[in-house]
């Protein structure tokens, strides 16, 4: 029976072929352009239309709970989500956390729409799992992991959070000149960027960094290599890439905790193209440059993964 109180939102992105289809304007058009690549456009094809009916099954399954809004990836920034919304998400990993950054501690359940493809390190449900989670979610029993966020808060206004990473440098390829403040040390440092890692991103561009500095050192006595640390853990970890050592320039503060009681500040020097983004979406960014300081906390609400 349908409970009009109850607001489900499904969330989706578009197939690697809509995609296609949007940019070249016919189905026959992006064929063309996949065989000229040599590219197998029937599979292509074959994930849309698996993609397809798996979202339309969905959709049917939460229609006889309650009332469903379909939502496609792009109109998350601008949508506003209730606090009381349940959240279903099919699709890749990436899409849980680009939709995790936008809500408020709401429930989300992730569905691994194609378990062939994608391994869904966040995506601990199949389609035919749907209707006794959302059930239980609605009946709040069903338990949840907790996963931090970090926020990114600059003087002038701007915000923005990361459910991996957040990375803090030049917009190209070039070096990043800044003032970093951690606790009571203080360094002015020209380098390639600042990463700071979260719980669930320390399984991945964390690894990178820290397999870059045992290559070139030769030792590693990080804790968290190979495993990372808890999505829930209430801290970051930030790293400084490619520091560059010079008479105006340090790099003795390149890797520090950040928890409640220790934020990192950090001061632009650049005059144009500095930037931070989140989770790799490079296109969407804060603007950092010169007069602009960042201050980097943990995010004030938890994202909430079904389990």
């Amino acid at each position: 029976m349908m409970e009009q109180s109850t607001r489900i939102i499904l969330i989706h992105r578009k197939t690697r072929l809509a995609e296609l289809v949007e940019r070249f304007n016919t189905v026959q058009q992006a064929r063309f352009y996949l065989e000229q690549s040599g590219a197998d456009f029937a599979d292509y094809q074959q994930e849309d239309q698996d993609y397809r009916h798996i979202l339309e099954q969905a959709r049917r399954t939460l229609e006889a709970r309650g009332r469903v809004q379909v939502l496609e990836r792009a109109m998350l920034p601008s949508y506003r989500f209730n606090t009381d919304d349940t959240v279903v998400v099919i699709g890749q990993d990436g899409l849980v956390a680009n939709t995790l950054k936008y809500l408020n501690g709401n429930p989300v359940i992730a569905i691994n729409p194609d378990p062939q493809r994608w391994d869904g390190v966040l995506l601990p449900f199949l389609p035919a799992d749907l209707p006794l989670v959302i059930d239980e979610v609605l009946r709040r029993k069903r338990s949840h992991k907790e996963i931090t966020l970090a926020r990114a808060s600059t003087n002038d206004g701007q915000t923005m959070l990361a459910v991996n990473d957040l990375f803090i440098g030049p917009k190209s390829h070039t070096s990043a000149r800044y003032a970093l403040h951690w606790g009571e040390r203080s360094e002015v440092q020209s380098s390639s960027g600042i990463i700071i890692s979260t719980g669930l991103g320390s399984t991945g561009w964390y690894q990178s960094l820290l397999a870059m500095a045992q290559g070139i050192t030769g030792t590693m006595t990080d804790p968290h290599v190979g495993s990372g640390f808890a999505w829930d853990a209430k801290m970051l970890i930030f790293t400084v890439r490619e520091p560059f050592p010079s008479k105006q320039t340090g790099t003795t503060l390149t890797r520090g905790q950040v928890n409640e009681l220790s934020p990192l500040r950090i001061e632009s020097f650049m005059p144009e193209n500095g930037v931070i983004f989140s989770d790799g979406i490079e296109s969407d960014f804060l603007t950092f440059n010169a007069g602009c300081t960042v201050e980097i906390r943990l995010g004030d609400v938890a994202g909430r993964l079904v389990a």
